[in-house]
């Protein structure tokens, strides 16, 4: 004869005794009636491989019915035939949810800007860890990892395109799918549940930095001379011009990158938007300036070295050029990044090689082929490139027009860089 099943209203009438019974429902399911009244599911089962008997608890009755108790019991039943302990799958999962609610959103996010601040220019990494701060941690930093949906961020992310930051909004869906597919590779989660958030926002329109006409870099250059700015501000505007490179970049030179006996200045790779070491070849008017320079700022970390408030260990902020610009009256009509842009507009109409200012503004060449010729960086020829433009801001700074006088002189040379571009090509074809 089986076992007989019980019925609600007859656990209900199943009082105390002098010792706690069990009460069988079958497959293992019983109702333990201890001494002082209380009733608990209990699950007798043989561990698997062992065979040792076992027991688990499933609540306390009426806080867990009849009907759950038995789901729990299929439930564990259903393990048992793929050899796994139910306890031990409890404990497990329990641990699980227990560790995957300590891993919040704020706690993933710092542990891959960990990795990610290696790979990236300090200044860079500040103004990441910077977004997240001031648009992301309020609000979703205290979420576990794995209940973090699209739901959540879009209705962070809304206020911010409302008021029309939608370039803002595109950094941040990045980063924030960054963050997310940092925890799939580590094991947090599945799958990212993040990656679409972007199209539930308009595209930012694409709006190139303010750049000068390349007639009106003359009055640029006459301005610069005679406003009334620090010499280190002026010598940091005047460094970027000459050297072309980016204002994060400028800004954070450092004494110990420059080698005067080679006039050359090595940005490490860390300080690179692409991170890859940059040499940058210095004019002689870009040594004269370092050597103008020195005696204010030599024996600091930073060429550019900032002298007031409270970061006086640091260097002059990237953001100070463009506001001296925008004082001199240029605000809407060159900012300090679109310096790069005016300079690679006039070497190209010039005829100098497209690779060549590329590799100086350090901008990746497409190709196999190019990448191989890119190797070498075209140093010899960008030393001569950067010192015919140095030799043309000054022609420009004291009223002179240069840049006609060395075209001649670059075309003459340029047979000469297309034919080694030519053998290049033919080497690097030969040795596949």
């Amino acid at each position: 004869m089986g076992i007989k099943k019980l019925f609600i209203s007859q656990i209900w009438k199943f009082w105390p005794k002098s010792k706690e019974y069990n009460l069988a429902d079958g497959g293992g399911l019983a109702l333990r009636v201890k001494i002082n009244g209380s009733k608990i599911w209990v699950f007798n089962y043989s561990r698997p491989y062992t065979k040792k008997r076992a027991n688990i608890s499933f609540g306390t009755f009426p806080d867990v019915g009849l009907a759950a108790a038995r789901k729990c019991r299929n439930a564990a039943l259903e393990l048992l035939t793929g050899d796994i302990d139910p306890k031990v799958h409890r404990d497990q999962q329990a641990n699980y949810n227990a560790e995957a609610h300590t891993n919040t959103f704020k706690l993933v996010a710092t542990k891959w800007f960990t990795v990610k601040s290696t790979k990236v220019s300090p200044d860079y990494g500040d103004d990441i860890w910077r977004s997240f701060k001031l648009h992301l941690f309020a609000d979703l930093g205290n979420i576990p990892i794995h209940k973090l949906k699209a739901g959540n961020a879009i209705k962070v992310l809304e206020p911010i395109a409302a008021k029309g930051s939608l370039e803002t909004v595109k950094r941040l869906c990045q980063r924030l799918n960054e963050v997310m597919t940092y925890a799939v590779n580590t094991g947090l989660l599945d799958a990212n549940p993040l990656a679409g958030i972007s199209k539930a926002f308009q595209a930012p329109q694409k709006n190139h930095m303010p750049t000068l006409a390349p007639e009106r870099l003359p009055e640029l250059m006459k301005t610069l001379t005679a406003a009334s700015i620090k010499i280190t501000t002026r010598c940091l505007i005047e460094w970027q011009l000459h050297t072309m490179v980016r204002p994060s970049e400028a800004a954070a030179a450092e004494w110990a990158e420059i080698d005067f006996e080679a006039a050359q200045w090595v940005i490490p790779q860390e300080k690179m938007k692409v991170s890859v070491r940059h040499i940058v070849p210095l004019s002689t008017q870009a040594v004269a300036l370092l050597k103008d320079i020195q005696p204010l700022t030599g024996n600091k970390q930073y060429v550019f070295a900032n002298n007031q408030g409270k970061n006086k260990t640091g260097h002059i902020s990237r953001e100070t050029p463009g506001a001296i610009l925008r004082r001199m009256g240029y605000a809407g009509i060159q900012t300090f990044h679109g310096l790069r842009t005016t300079a690679s507009t006039l070497l190209h109409e010039q005829g100098y090689n497209s690779d060549m200012i590329e590799r100086q503004l350090s901008h990746s060449v497409g190709g196999a082929v190019k990448a191989a010729y890119c190797h070498a960086e075209y140093l010899p020829q960008r030393v001569q490139m950067l010192q015919d433009w140095s030799n043309h801001l000054d022609g420009l700074k004291y009223g002179a027009d240069v840049m006609p006088l060395f075209k001649q002189a670059w075309q003459a040379n340029q047979l000469k860089q297309e034919i080694i571009y030519i053998l290049v090509l033919l080497w690097c074809l030969y040795s596949r």
